[in-house]
């Protein structure tokens, strides 16, 4: 039976390993850890439950309730509380709901009278036709204005993949803007008639997509993965070389040296860099080192219900740069699903870092705790000290499809396509949300099954 490595038991890895052996296809999966999950991690204590990386996963396709239910954890699946749906960006030092359709934009008082103005004239506006690539700066004042940019999507690309808006390339950081652009024209009428698109094929938008987790945190579906891989998942396993051998892959690993019939790798693309790789076709992938992952800290605090002024009533705030706070944003965690602190209190989940200031990231435990407190309590009214505190530091953390990242696309394009048998899935190429890494590791483990095949 030709069997099958994969490199990482990140949501990525551990998706792939368990749809290809649901097919029958025998894996093992190679992890440098002494955990799976990645970036997934949930911790209970004295009644509070922490998730140090992401809270929720976007129901955006029907494949993703599929795996949950292969999985058997409907029962344990908790989607977000109906009264958790607002979204709260932070204007002259306040949160303010966000509008969630375009006339809510038109009435909200985010805006000011120019960028409503500008909002009604973008119906108008003809569609870039040069194929020029644009960052997300360059896309949303051309479209809207400077105050959209600095007041909105400044905070939304902050606060979603900690980036820079300057830098992030709109075709591939938010491929569905340019998207709406080249079909609809208008990102107005996209609003309108997306969604009747949509529908036909089953998928959902990110902004409007359910989001959900489980009852003990996001961690369960890691470590529920990892119990179905058994011992084809192999902790504190670094792959230290590849090398391809007529139609196999020797993976060399600091536990033994196996030969499979195919490799996916679904780790770090700067790990990938320093992977030891031969193979009698050129391959060279020291290029990947280039992309960007900028730090991020996350901040979980427990208060007090009477020390907070704030009702956090709602998904969580995203605080625009010009503002000048510390923290990108802040999750309403207590109020997205039950059991996440005791009664009479709120759990509050910040980050601190990404390319606005990575310095910040790397600050020392209490000092973060400290940076963290100034803000809630100039935001939401936050007085007295946490009753909970957890700490996460992630040294390179999400990312960053920046202008110009088409290239490193096209590179894994021509290694798969003149390599036989090397696969790539996950963060790096298909997206930065739990989502896309899902989808991106159930639609690799595909290809593999058609290649081996």
């Amino acid at each position: 039976m030709k069997r099958v490595a994969i490199i990482g038991a990140g949501i990525t890895g551990l998706t792939t390993a368990f749809w290809l052996q649901r097919k029958g296809i025998p894996v093992t999966v190679y992890e440098a850890g002494d955990r799976p999950g990645g970036v997934i991690q949930s911790k209970r204590l004295d009644g509070f439950l922490a998730e140090s990386g992401p809270n929720t996963i976007l129901e955006t396709s029907p494949e993703i309730p599929r795996l949950i239910g292969e999985l058997n954890l409907d029962s344990r699946r908790l989607y977000t509380h109906p009264d958790a749906k607002a979204r709260f960006v932070v204007r002259d030092g306040r949160p303010l709901a966000m509008p969630s359709s375009p006339p809510g934009m038109i009435t909200s008082p985010l805006l000011t009278i120019g960028s409503k103005l500008a909002l009604l004239r973008e119906l108008f506006l003809p569609r870039r036709q040069d194929g020029k690539e644009e960052s997300v700066a360059e896309f949303v004042t051309r479209r809207l204005n400077r105050e959209f940019l600095e007041c909105l999507v400044d905070a939304l690309v902050g606060g979603i993949c900690a980036g820079d808006p300057e830098r992030l390339s709109v075709q591939h950081a938010l491929p569905r803007l340019a998207q709406a652009e080249a079909k609809y024209r208008s990102l107005i009428k996209a609003q309108l008639f997306a969604a009747r698109d949509r529908k036909k094929t089953g998928q959902m938008a990110k902004d409007r997509a359910p989001g959900f987790s489980f009852d003990e945190g996001l961690q369960v579906l890691p470590d529920t993965l990892a119990a179905r891989l058994g011992d084809a998942l192999k902790l504190y396993a670094p792959v230290v070389r590849l090398a391809q051998i007529g139609n196999a892959w020797r993976v060399t690993s600091a536990q033994d040296e196996t030969e499979f019939a195919a490799v996916i790798y679904c780790g770090t693309a700067y790990g990938l860099a320093e992977m030891k790789i031969t193979s009698p076709s050129p391959l060279n992938v020291s290029a990947f080192s280039e992309i960007r992952y900028p730090p991020v800290a996350s901040v979980v605090l427990g208060f007090r219900r009477e020390d907070v002024a704030h009702p956090c009533q709602g998904f969580g705030m995203l605080i625009p740069k010009i503002e000048g706070f510390k923290i990108l944003g802040a999750i309403f965690s207590s109020a997205l699903f039950p059991n996440r602190a005791p009664a009479g209190h709120v759990l509050l989940s910040s980050y601190v870092g990404g390319e606005r200031q990575p310095e910040l990231a790397a600050l020392k435990s209490h000092e973060l705790v400290e940076l963290v407190c100034a803000d809630l309590r100039a935001l939401l009214g936050v007085n007295g000290k946490p009753v909970f505190q957890h700490t996460a530091l992630y040294p390179r953390a999400i990312p960053q499809y920046n202008v110009g990242y088409g290239r490193f696309k096209k590179l894994f394009d021509e290694i798969e396509s003149s390599t036989r048998g090397l696969f790539f899935a996950g963060h790096f190429r298909d997206g930065i949300s739990l989502a896309d890494s899902i989808l991106s590791g159930m639609n690799t483990a595909g290809r593999v099954e058609n290649f081996l095949k």
